[in-house]
């Protein structure tokens, strides 16, 4: 996509299928994004160079999802005045709670929006990039009043099957 406002990185191509999710949020509200890997551990330079830079290109948002020690998002974050969202990755025998506590314990000063493990978090993040953008982007505000509002609506319509089939 041409002019990304939203930055989708992650630790390892293995965390796609995850991060994917995050896009396909962004694209509801017509949010153009980029995607691209990189590591905090295994190339920290490279990831700190992408940081310090994000803003210049345009970026508005990170999404960072990470796995593991899951310090992705805060390294982004250390570098960076622009916000950073993580998403913990599920990617160890710990089902991404270590990635969570990592990614959420940031130090005073550092801060990192920290949403649910794996695909809704992942989800959530887009939506909170959306939300974020909408501030200054009255077009964002009314797809996300729009997103409300079909929410709104499955919920009556889950009600009224099931009083439905509660009677019959």
């Amino acid at each position: 996509m041409s002019n990304p406002q939203v930055s989708i990185v992650m630790g390892s191509d293995s965390d796609l299928e995850i991060m994917r999710e995050a896009a396909k949020a962004l694209d509801d509200f017509g949010i153009a994004y980029e995607i691209d890997v990189t590591s905090a551990h295994r190339s920290p330079d490279r990831t700190a160079d992408y940081a310090r830079k994000a803003a210049s290109r345009g970026i508005r948002v990170i999404i960072a999802g990470a796995g593991g020690a899951a310090h992705l998002a805060g390294v982004i974050a250390a570098h960076t005045t622009l916000p950073v969202i993580g998403v913990p990755i599920p990617s160890t025998p710990l089902n991404g709670m270590d990635s969570l506590l990592a990614t959420v314990q940031m130090p005073a000063g550092i801060p990192v929006a920290t949403v649910a493990i794996g695909k809704p978090g992942a989800t959530n993040a887009g939506i909170l990039a959306a939300q974020m953008i909408a501030l200054a982007d009255a077009s964002i505000a009314k797809k996300l009043d729009a997103h409300k509002e079909k929410l709104a609506r499955g919920v009556e319509e889950k009600s009224k099957k099931l009083q439905s089939s509660l009677r019959s």
